[in-house]
């Protein structure tokens, strides 16, 4: 089932569609929008980052969807199960945007007299500047975190869906080091590359119109190495590869398939009941203890999202390509389930 993608070609043939489904440890197949075949509005592409430690944690999206742009900017408290957000949306973006083709170069730059947030590639860092007026308590939130040492290979996966000029690129970089700080107001959030980590979910595609998916991801140390994963399924076909991997010392380890078990009360999820994981290769399984649930449900009828975004602490084990067993105790990260119609 685990189909590796081993040479460098482009992402998409003349009319539009994958030339290759699979998984691949780099981003190899190369992207490019103007290929696209399919309907202007239905392109979809983002940058996601999260990075945080068990006490603070912040998160960035860059989005052109085409029909509309959306930049956001989270930052939780942890310790107090509190989150404050901004989003700031544009219409009809139709790549106007101009999001960088590849993970590994291109800078990310959008300011207007309401916020700035800036990504920019120098000397092998990402360098991420912040700031957004009035962003809680008519307080300012202004913030530099430079972003090191990330896993040496990640989680690619070319993934066709069941229509002609539909497809999902998507790469998962984990265990990112940051250090910086965020300021709102007095208060100073310092991040150490001793405890906070990260990970950047890039997204470039031509989804189809709903969709459901699951997605689990952490970064950290086991024995003071470097440690984290991918986990996640939901949508597409993922017939030729699963995006499910392990990342040990920089190293990429391919799972099969993964599992969400999200506990129910009275017929519906619960998600800050304790949740378990399984996989089909017995090579991970976890218990996860939530800590904080950032919910999120917009509903305009031909628009519409449910977001579930749970924040707490991954305990199991996991099996690497070898066969060596790490036990893993109170991992943080987090695990989601989102339904979209867009």
């Amino acid at each position: 089932m685990q189909h590796k993608i081993t040479s460098v070609h482009p992402l998409l043939d003349s009319q539009g569609n994958l030339i290759e489904a699979g998984y691949d440890t780099h981003l190899s197949l190369r992207y490019d929008r103007s290929m696209i075949k399919a309907p202007w509005y239905r392109i979809k592409e983002w940058d996601y980052y999260f990075l945080g430690n068990e006490d603070y944690g912040c998160a960035m999206t860059v989005a052109d969807n085409s029909y509309m742009g959306l930049d956001a900017i989270t930052v939780f408290d942890f310790k107090n199960k509190t989150y404050t957000t901004k989003e700031f949306t544009q219409w009809l973006t139709k790549g106007k945007k101009n999001l960088p083709s590849s993970s590994t170069k291109g800078d990310l730059r959008y300011v207007n007299k309401d916020y700035h947030i800036e990504i920019i590639h120098k000397d092998g860092l990402r360098i991420i500047d912040l700031r957004v007026n009035q962003f809680k308590d008519k307080k300012d939130l202004v913030g530099r975190i430079i972003l090191s040492s990330p896993s040496k290979e990640s989680m690619v996966i070319a993934t066709p869906f069941d229509k002609p000029l539909h497809f999902y690129y998507n790469q998962k970089i984990n265990c990112f080091r940051a250090e910086g700080s965020l300021s709102l107001g007095h208060e100073v959030i310092r991040f150490q590359p001793t405890n906070t980590f990260g990970v950047l979910d890039w997204g470039r595609g031509v989804w189809s119109y709903k969709n459901t998916w699951y997605w689990g991801s952490a970064s950290g140390l086991h024995n003071n190495h470097s440690f984290g994963f991918n986990i996640g399924y939901g949508f597409g076909d993922t017939s030729q590869a699963s995006e499910n991997m392990i990342f040990y010392q920089g190293k990429a380890h391919k799972l099969s398939l993964v599992t969400f078990h999200i506990p129910t009360f009275d017929g519906k999820d619960d998600y800050l009941s304790p949740w378990t994981f399984s996989s089909d290769d017995h090579r991970f399984e976890m218990t996860f203890t939530p800590v904080l649930d950032r919910h999120s449900h917009t509903d305009f009828k031909l628009l519409y999202s449910n977001q579930h975004q749970v924040f707490g602490y991954f305990s199991g084990q996991v099996v690497l390509d070898d066969g060596e067993v790490l036990m893993i105790d109170s991992l943080f990260g987090f695990a989601e389930k989102v339904m979209n119609a867009w």
